[in-house]
C-alpha cells in the first residue's frame, strides 16, 4: 500500500495557530503547478511497483486550485504510476472556497473524498483563530457536501482559548448532525513563529487550562465512540470502513511520496523532505534538480517511530512485530521499559500487544517518547 501526497502551499490568510509552510501570494501558482509535475516525473522510482491506494491533496489550502488544476495533477500521477481503481483521492478544502457546481467539478476530475477544515462552528472561536470562513459558511458547505460525498471528513480543534465545555459540546453535536464518515480533531498547540505564540508571549491570549483541554478530549472520545465511530488513532475517528487510507499508511510505515514545497516522503527506510520555499523549489526543478534532503533511518530511529505510531493507534504495539522487525534485544528492552507504565495503568497488555489505557490516551506522545531508545 503506497500513495502520493501533494502539498499545495497557498492560503488566503494565515491562521494564528498554523506553522505549516504556505504563502498568501498566488504569484507563482502557474510555475508551481509545472514544478509539481516535474518533481513527480523525476521521482517515479521512489515507490514500489504496486498500484497506488491513495492520492491526497493537503496544504496549505488545496481548494485554492481550480478543479482543472487538481485534475491535471491527478492525470500526471496516472501518467507515472498505476493507480488502484478503488484508490482514495482526497482533497482538503475550506468552506469559503465553495461555489455552485464546485463539487460536481471536483468529482468529475477524480476526487472521491473531502476533508473539510471546519475547526469550529463558534463565530468567536473562528475569529480568534483568524479562519477565512465564518460559521454560516461552515453550515452551508457541509449541507452540500452531504449531498455529493458519502466519504468525507471534517476537522475540529479543541483546547481553544476562551472555549468552554458548553461550546465544545456544541461543536461536537453540530458536527455529528452532518454524519461525517470521518472526524479529525486536534488540540490547539502553540507552535513557534506563529501569531498565537506572539499573542501568548505578550499575554494578549490566555491559553486554556490543561484540565479543561483534557476534559474536552475525553468528551470527544466518549461521545464519538458512543455514536459508532472507531477511535483508530489518537486524533482520528471513523465509521467502519472509512479510515483515512492516506493517514493509515503513515502510521503503518508504508511508503509514500510527498510532492511540493516542504512535503516529506518515506521509502526503503529513507526519509526525505523538500525545501520550504516556493521560489527555490521551482528554481531547483527548472534546473533539473530535486529540491530535497534525505536521511537514512537507523534501526533505532525506525524502532522509535514504530513505537510512537503504534501507541497512537488502536492496534497498539505487538511484541512479535518488534521481534520480527528489530530482533529479540529490542523486544526485551521494550518489555522492560513498559513495566513502569503498566504499574500506573497507562499501558496494558492485550495478548502480546501493548495498548494505551483510556485514561492515558491524552498522554500518549509523552509515554511513547519515554520508551524511545537512544542507543543499545
Amino acid at each position: 500500500m503506497s500513495g502520493v501526497y501533494f502539498h499545495i502551499p497557498f492560503c488566503k490568510q494565515a491562521c494564528h495557530y498554523c506553522n505549516f509552510h504556505f504563502s498568501t501570494s498566488l504569484k507563482h501558482k502557474a510555475e508551481l503547478m509545472e514544478a509539481l509535475k516535474k518533481e513527480l516525473s523525476l521521482r517515479t522510482n521512489e515507490l514500489p511497483a504496486t498500484p497506488l491506494n491513495s492520492i491526497y491533496f493537503g496544504g496549505g489550502t488545496p481548494s485554492l486550485l481550480s478543479p482543472e488544476e487538481i485534475g491535471n495533477l491527478i492525470s500526471s500521477v496516472r501518467d507515472h504510476f498505476t493507480v488502484n481503481e478503488q484508490a482514495e483521492i482526497t482533497l482538503e478544502m475550506n468552506p469559503d472556497d465553495y461555489y455552485e457546481g464546485y463539487f460536481e467539478q471536483i468529482k468529475a476530475v477524480g476526487v472521491n473524498r473531502l476533508s473539510v477544515g471546519i475547526q469550529s462552528f463558534i463565530p468567536e472561536e473562528l475569529s480568534a483563530m483568524n479562519r477565512a470562513h465564518n460559521a454560516e459558511q461552515a453550515f452551508s458547505v457541509l449541507e452540500r457536501v452531504q449531498q455529493h460525498f458519502a466519504n468525507f471528513s471534517l476537522d475540529l480543534i479543541y483546547g481553544v482559548p476562551g472555549s468552554t465545555m458548553d461550546s465544545w459540546e456544541k461543536n461536537i453535536n453540530t458536527a455529528l448532525s452532518f454524519q461525517p464518515s470521518h472526524i479529525s480533531s486536534y488540540a490547539l498547540t502553540v507552535e513557534p513563529k506563529t501569531v498565537l505564540a506572539k499573542q501568548v508571549k505578550e499575554q494578549q491570549v490566555q491559553l486554556l487550562a490543561e484540565e479543561m483541554t483534557v476534559q474536552q478530549f475525553d468528551y470527544l472520545v466518549e461521545t464519538l465512540t458512543e455514536e459508532g465511530y472507531d477511535h483508530y488513532e489518537l486524533s482520528s475517528f471513523a465509521f467502519p470502513g472509512f479510515r483515512s487510507v492516506n493517514n493509515t499508511s503513515y502510521w503503518q510505515g508504508k511508503p509514500y511520496l510527498g510532492i511540493g514545497p516542504s512535503a516529506h516522503s518515506y521509502y526503503q527506510n529513507q526519509r526525505s523532505w523538500n525545501l520550504s520555499n516556493n521560489k527555490l523549489y521551482i528554481n531547483k526543478l527548472n534546473a533539473g534538480e530535486l529540491p530535497l534532503e534525505r536521511e537514512q533511518l537507523t534501526k533505532i530511529d525506525r524502532y522509535n517511530e514504530f513505537v510512537m505510531t503504534g501507541l497512537r493507534t488502536a492496534e497498539g504495539v505487538a511484541l512479535h512485530d518488534i521481534q520480527q522487525q528489530f530482533g529479540d534485544k529490542f523486544a526485551q528492552l521494550f518489555e522492560e521499559q513498559v513495566e513502569k507504565h503498566l504499574m500506573v495503568q497507562h499501558l496494558y497488555w492485550d495478548g502480546d500487544v501493548v495498548k494505551v489505557t483510556k485514561k492515558a490516551k491524552f498522554l500518549v506522545d509523552g509515554i511513547a517518547s519515554d520508551l524511545f531508545l537512544l542507543n543499545l
